[in-house]
């Protein structure tokens, strides 16, 4: 079986973790702080400006500054976060097609009332 790709805004979060080194816990923060993936490289340390904190030290200090803690209570992955997203979806979507049968069934018309209509004249 294929695996499916994740979404491209979901992956932008991965490849951010990739080139930035950041762990799941990081990446959380920084959704949560609604940063933008794409952002990161001019947030991140390069060694060369000694004044920036290193990117993973800075996502903790604004997440502790706006939640008031260092670290979100469950921590899951991007990949995680997808597979849960699609499972409600297609949940979601076997419920609705139920409830459209339920609805047609009702209001769809009886064969007696069609042989009825058809000889009207």
């Amino acid at each position: 079986m294929a695996k499916k790709k994740l979404n491209p805004k979901l992956q932008e979060w991965v490849t951010a973790r990739q080139r930035h080194h950041l762990s799941h816990a990081h990446v959380q923060m920084a959704r949560e702080l609604g940063m933008n993936p794409a952002k990161l490289g001019k947030l991140d340390n390069h060694r060369q400006e000694p004044w920036k904190a290193p990117l993973p030290q800075f996502i903790e200090d604004l997440y502790e500054k706006r939640f008031g803690k260092r670290r979100p209570d469950v921590v899951t992955t991007i990949e995680a976060r997808a597979r849960a997203v699609a499972s409600k979806e297609a949940a979601r979507k076997v419920e609705k097609s139920a409830r459209r049968a339920a609805r047609d069934a009702l209001t769809s018309p009886t064969p007696a009332s069609l042989s009825h209509d058809e000889g009207g004249s």
